[in-house]
């Protein structure tokens, strides 16, 4: 959250909204404001609807053992959507220093878009230690509010980001390369050769667990949905629309193969019968098994279940990538991406003896130490340099602080329009500038 003030005497009254203690004022948002912006709700719903831009004054020096930062670049993830929609666990802190027509308060909130970003400190608060004028930061407070260009945190609420890393890849640390390490590393002890099957392969998860997966080693097996974006043309002319599909699900297959992918298929190709004897081609070995290399039994081949599997899909297609699975195997699910319930055969518990966890990297940061978090920041930072986990592919978004705040609604609603009807195949991340 922006910092509180603890006297209550300082009101700045700005025209539309008040920072400091609510008023009674009318919401505004054409005019543009010195300062800073914030991509802001009020209430929960679909965020092209309900997402709105406000402008706020500069923040005041920094209390002590808090830090003024400004955001660099701040990305939007799915569970992103979910908070703004109210359907999300985990709920964010309200910005009750932004004060948008008496809102503000517990009754009235006002919340910040954004769970992830990267910050630079733009000023340091007495007692601060550890943390520098310029250093690079990213935030471990969960959903405190990214999607804006400057706010007050308390310096235990972010970690400093190791060097070597460039904006992007330092902006999307924090959430997907962490659950694509976790995953692979907390459920099963995967040896070098052995097979993982997923779904969402093409999500920023899925190319980190590709990437990851490949400098140990492991073999992987990819699933994707086919490409959208040429809906209109199959009114009008159904074989062009085909042709362009065909060409992006093998142009996103040709990505994948190059991140690392050991195979690619679409979910449609999941779902035919003949999918099993692919399986069984690529393996080398028994549907739901795979030939991996042995040194305990003399340089010789032998036969092991495919034991992991990762979901962010769940519905059907997840419930035939199951039966893919070996004895003994794991299935994690960290998504539901389809929005339908995830429903498997019983056999596959009685005998297989399938075991399903749930992943959700925000616990895992709840149960670890600050020297745990920032080991992991370091491994995956140390994979980034190397060049060994790239970035995912993202296009970059500015809202810029020349524009007016109703401009700046306009063009955020409008992207997350476009991102509803799958017509970004890219990450976006915004870049929040300060308004002139």
């Amino acid at each position: 959250m922006l910092s509180r003030q603890t006297h209550g005497s300082l009101l700045h009254h700005i025209k539309g909204f008040t920072f400091g203690l609510c008023q009674r004022r009318k919401f505004s948002t054409t005019n543009i404001l010195s300062g800073n912006r914030a991509i802001v709700y009020t209430n929960n719903g679909s965020p092209s609807e309900v997402l709105s831009s406000l402008t706020y004054p500069n923040l005041p020096p920094p209390l002590p053992n808090t830090v003024n930062v400004r955001f660099l670049l701040a990305p939007i993830n799915p569970a992103d959507v979910n908070v703004i929609e109210g359907v999300y666990p985990a709920k964010p802190d309200t910005a009750d220093n932004l004060c948008v027509a008496a809102q503000g308060h517990k009754d009235l909130p006002v919340f910040v878009g954004g769970n992830e970003g990267l910050a630079e400190v733009s000023e340091v608060g007495h007692g601060v230690d550890g943390v520098r004028k310029h250093d690079w930061v990213i935030m471990t407070r969960p959903q405190s509010g990214t999607w804006m260009s400057s706010k007050n945190v308390r310096v235990e609420d972010v970690l400093k980001v190791p060097p070597g890393l460039n904006e992007v890849q330092a902006a999307t640390l924090t959430v997907n390369p962490p659950t694509a390490y976790n995953m692979l590393h907390d459920y099963v002890e995967l040896n070098e050769g052995e097979w993982i099957i997923q779904n969402g392969a093409n999500s920023a998860v899925g190319q980190a667990v590709i990437q990851i997966a490949a400098t140990r080693g492991i073999k992987t097996i990819n699933l994707i949905r086919p490409r959208c974006g040429y809906r209109a043309y199959v009114i009008y002319d159904r074989p062009y629309a085909d042709n362009r599909i065909r060409e992006r699900v093998d142009a996103l297959k040709e990505h994948l193969l190059d991140l690392g992918a050991t195979c690619v298929a679409t979910y449609d190709e999941l779902c035919d019968k003949s999918f099993k004897g692919k399986v069984k081609q690529w393996t080398g070995g028994k549907v739901g098994l795979s030939l991996t290399y042995s040194p305990a039994t003399d340089n010789s081949l032998r036969f092991q279940d495919i034991r992991l599997g990762l979901n962010c899909v769940s519905g059907r297609a997840t419930a035939v990538m199951a039966r893919l699975l070996g004895q003994d195997g794991h299935l994690v699910s960290y998504g539901a991406m389809s929005k339908e319930p995830l429903s498997l055969p019983t056999s596959l518990f009685i005998f297989k003896n399938l075991t399903c966890h749930g992943f959700w990297q925000s616990r895992w940061y709840a149960r670890k130490t600050p020297e745990e978090r920032q080991r992991l920041l370091e491994t995956l930072t140390s994979l980034m340099t190397r060049g060994q986990l790239k970035a995912p592919e993202h296009e970059i978004l500015t809202l810029e602080g020349t524009a007016w705040d109703d401009q700046i609604t306009l063009k955020i609603r409008d992207t997350f329009s476009s991102l509803a009807r799958g017509q970004f195949g890219k990450k976006i991340l915004l870049k929040v500038e300060c308004t002139l």
